[in-house]
């Protein structure tokens, strides 16, 4: 491919999605299952091969800027429709059009099912929430990427409530919606100081507002404060963080391959690249980086214990997610961009792989979703037990799988950061290594649980299903190689290298060879310790025995849905009501009426001004010209 092709071929990658969208949507009921799902999946296999050649040509300096058209044009004011090709925009492109090519292709077998009808729009809303997402990573301004961040909340809606005749899909669907719409809210904000501040918002304008080219900085310390907040409480809405957060577990009602999609490669890490997008901005914001830090680790505990007793096997997945990207934040917040950057890589094969593993299980299972209604289902699917068992090791975090790198990259920071933080980080590691192998032992260990009908109908997925579970399972082995540090081996760190152009090498605190080791062994050790003894307690299943009331608390989430009903909904219901029964028809509809009643009484009044009466209009044309003149007589004086 010649490099000077390069640019404009990347326009395609954005555009196939959006193709596809188009075809499956319009004519959904034109086509039949294997031409919705070639059409879906061929162009995210083309999108992904174009997003390839786009990394393999990435500039190691400045970013490529490919400006489409003038979006706003408003005085001096001016947005451009622009696309920004990088290190970090191409490596978010590969993850996102890669994983979601396989997410696709399993759906083609997962969702078949479903009638041509369905099964069209399903692939359309798939195809439209990668356009939103590809978008969303690269644009070359905040505007741009606030486009496609609105757009993968539009489509976590419209696939969250896929099922849209069950009442619960969608309130769970409007819960998503709404809670987003509060962090978006923020963000919009955010936008509008900064345009108010710099007069821009593209991404290459962000050295010089901060003032780090040599010239006077636009941005006052307390302008970066307030707008790096303002953009962090929207990544808390997109991300799932404290307090927005619990639209994430809820989203478990969309089908299990758009749980995938949105936990594992796409909306989810939004925050996470906005944020380490804006990596300048942050760094000259200690304060909010603290704050993303402690809020990120909470985040990362909180999640963690409620999936110590969750028996719904993607709502134990789901709050995973949640605690993962409390893992992020905290890289983030100590720091650490490309760390954070690395685990988002790493999430999303492993993350990707246990989801579309559930999935597997589920649909062996006719459907069943309850784990401690499964068990001994290793026989019957063999595939299945051993790709989600490196799922759950990569996840723990286990040399030389791709998780232990990038959790051990955060552990450091942490460590780095503060002693708290890291303590607090190094046991939500072993409780993640402790939930998940209680959910694999309870789902494959043991004896068969199920009903007599589901263990006839017991089978291994379909290749459509398995094959992506098996190039997952290898990412998930291999993936984290790319960042293996430099004290394991000579010329690490290929990833800081490869990002440094758009995340500066931090010159932070040093940290001996012997400490690394020291740090590796302890969390690699006590990992274990935590598997061995989710082996012990659950290799054969029996009933849950602790049941008190601390049990009871982390079954029922910590209560915090409770919570947000009693203090939020409901008064909000209760205001809503009363002004329906009270406000609006006593004093909205009277001011209303008010208003009508007036002004046909004026206009009564001033139909006897019309009499007909020559002498009369001549009267009033006198008085008028009197009047003005002595208006004009006045104001002259």
């Amino acid at each position: 491919m010649a490099m000077l092709s390069f640019p404009n071929i990347a326009y395609l990658i954005p555009l196939l999605p959006l193709l596809g969208f188009l075809v499956n949507g319009l004519l959904r009921n034109q086509l039949s299952h294997r031409a919705i799902a070639l059409i879906g999946s061929g162009v995210m296999a083309l999108a992904f091969g174009i997003s390839l050649l786009v990394f393999y040509h990435v500039p190691a300096g400045a970013p490529t800027i490919l400006t489409a058209f003038d979006f706003i044009r408003i005085g001096e004011l001016q947005i451009p429709f622009a696309f920004q090709l990088d290190a970090l925009s191409s490596l978010f492109l590969l993850i996102i059009t890669g994983i979601g090519f396989l997410i696709h292709v399993y759906s083609s077998a997962y969702m078949h099912e479903e009638s041509a009808s369905h099964y069209g729009r399903y692939f359309a809303y798939l195809n439209l929430f990668v356009f939103s997402m590809l978008l969303l990573v690269m644009g070359a301004n905040y505007v741009i990427l606030f486009i496609g961040w609105e757009g993968v909340g539009l489509c976590s809606y419209l696939l969250i409530g896929y099922w849209f005749r069950n009442p619960a899909y969608s309130q769970a669907a409007n819960k998503a919606f709404v809670m987003n719409r509060i962090g978006d809210l923020a963000f919009l904000i955010a936008i509008f100081w900064l345009i108010a501040r710099t007069g821009s918002v593209s991404f290459t304008d962000l050295p010089m507002a901060i003032g780090t080219v040599g010239q006077s900085a636009k941005l006052s310390s307390l302008d970066i404060t307030g707008i790096t907040l303002l953009l962090f409480i929207g990544a808390t809405g997109k991300s799932a963080q404290i307090p927005l957060y619990t639209w994430l577990p809820d989203a478990m009602a969309g089908p299990t391959p758009v749980s995938a999609l949105i936990h594992a490669a796409t909306m989810v890490t939004a925050g996470i690249y906005m944020i380490a997008r804006s990596n300048l901005l942050y760094t000259a914001a200690p304060l909010v980086l603290s704050i993303i830090a402690i809020i990120g680790v909470a985040t990362a505990l909180l999640a963690a214990t409620i999936a110590l007793r969750q028996n719904d096997i993607k709502k134990v997945l789901a709050y995973s997610t949640v605690s993962q990207l409390g893992f992020m934040f905290l890289a983030l917040g100590s720091g650490a961009y490309v760390a954070a950057v690395f685990h988002v890589m790493t999430h999303a094969f492993f993350k990707a792989l246990l989801f579309l593993g559930s999935g597997s299980v589920i649909h062996a299972m006719s459907g069943e979703q309850d784990i401690r209604k499964m068990g001994g289902l290793k026989k019957s699917l063999p595939i299945t037990y051993w790709t989600f068992l490196i799922g759950c090791v990569a996840i723990a975090g286990i040399f030389p799988f791709s998780g232990f790198f990038s959790k051990d990259a955060i552990l450091l920071s942490a460590f780095l950061k503060s002693p708290i933080f890291y303590v607090i980080a190094l046991f939500t590691a072993l409780l993640t290594a402790f939930y998940m192998f209680r959910l694999f032992f309870l789902t494959f260990g043991g004896s068969f649980r199920g009903t007599e009908e589901q263990h006839h109908h017991l089978h291994e997925s379909p290749a459509a299903m398995t094959i992506p579970l098996v190039v997952l399972a290898i990412l998930s082995i291999v993936g984290g190689w790319v960042g293996i540090p430099e004290v394991l081996m000579h010329g690490g760190d290929r990833l800081v290298a490869f990002l440094s152009p758009v995340i500066p090498v931090s010159s932070g605190h040093e940290i001996s060879h012997a400490t690394e080791y020291m740090l590796m062994g302890l969390s690699t050790g006590l990992v274990l310790l935590s598997i061995l003894f989710a082996w012990n307690k659950y290799k054969q299943y029996r009933a849950e025995e602790s049941d008190n009331s601390f049990a009871r608390l982390l079954e029922n989430k910590w209560y915090v849905d409770e919570l947000y009903q009693a203090a939020i909904v409901q008064p909000l219901h209760k205001l809503g009501g009363w002004i329906r029964s009270v406000f609006e028809p006593k004093v909205a509809d009277g001011a209303i009426q008010g208003i009508g009643r007036s002004v046909r009484y004026l206009s009564q009044q001033f139909r006897l001004i019309q009499n007909g009466q020559t002498g009369n209009y001549a009267l009033w044309m006198v008085i008028g010209i009197v009047v003005i003149l002595s208006v004009q007589f006045f104001l002259r004086k």
